[in-house]
């Protein structure tokens, strides 16, 4: 059975972070070995508390794991010396691919990552991350923008980040407006790759985990990141309901 190393957050409500990622993974017939970054205190509308782990352990912890795994998922980092201890234990993305999916605020109103870890995710981790995941917001905040309002706007966004050292760059149009909700996958080599799906009335906590995590386990099976990507937002909408 083919495995992916997730790093990232837990929950407690159950929702989003780590019980997302690998209750995403077991459905698609994956494993998942685990690095821990911080505990959350929180419920579907209430963010309550964070407590992260040691740098130390985190490491210690991708270490304990290594060789054991085909592609790599990256969420909630929680502080900069936890985004630095990543960087330094992931292996090169030649090797293995690395999913990146920037956690910067929990949808019940926390933040998950503090101005100096965004810093040196940009500066340390984006060079070698193969697919980053972020949504119009969060695109948005890393670049030290406002948010795209249209597609070239988007498409300028998504350059950007391209700049900042990963291969592809995947924008979720979740955030945006309109009947036809439109995800961008660039390249540095191509031209820009649309996603068109019909907008969803539901919502769920940890789509955006969900996403990355089966965008990882594609990867780990050695699909080409268009198809990837493709099953991997068929099975979030699957998540939303027989209607998705």
């Amino acid at each position: 059975m083919s495995c992916v190393l997730v790093i990232a957050g837990v929950d407690s409500s159950g929702g989003a972070g780590l019980v997302r990622d690998v209750a995403t993974l077991s459905a698609l017939g994956l494993r998942a070995v685990c690095a821990v970054t911080a505990v959350t205190v929180q419920t579907d509308t209430r963010f309550i508390a964070t407590h992260a782990m040691t740098a130390q352990a985190v490491a210690a912890q991708i270490e304990a794991a290594s060789g054991r795994y085909a592609a790599v998922k990256i969420g909630m980092l929680a502080q900069a010396a936890i985004v630095e201890a990543v960087a330094a234990s992931v292996p090169p993305r030649e090797r293995c691919p690395v999913v990146v999916d920037p956690v910067l605020a929990s949808s019940s109103g926390g933040s998950l990552l503090e101005a100096a870890g965004v810093r040196v995710l940009l500066e340390r981790l984006l060079p070698n991350t193969t697919v980053l995941t972020p949504n119009i917001p969060e695109a948005a905040l890393l670049l030290g923008a406002a948010p795209a309002q249209d597609e070239v706007a988007l498409v300028a966004q998504a350059r950007a980040l391209l700049q900042l050292g990963p291969e592809a760059v995947l924008i979720k149009g979740g955030h945006g407006t309109g009947e036809r909700c439109r995800d961008l996958l660039l390249h540095a080599d191509a031209a820009p790759y649309w996603f068109d799906g019909r907008r969803l009335g539901a919502q769920a906590r940890g789509t955006g985990c969900a996403l990355a995590s089966a965008i990882a386990a594609g990867l780990a099976a050695r699909q080409p990141l268009v198809e990837a990507v493709r099953r991997a937002r068929d099975h979030v909408r699957g998540l939303l309901g027989p209607a998705a």
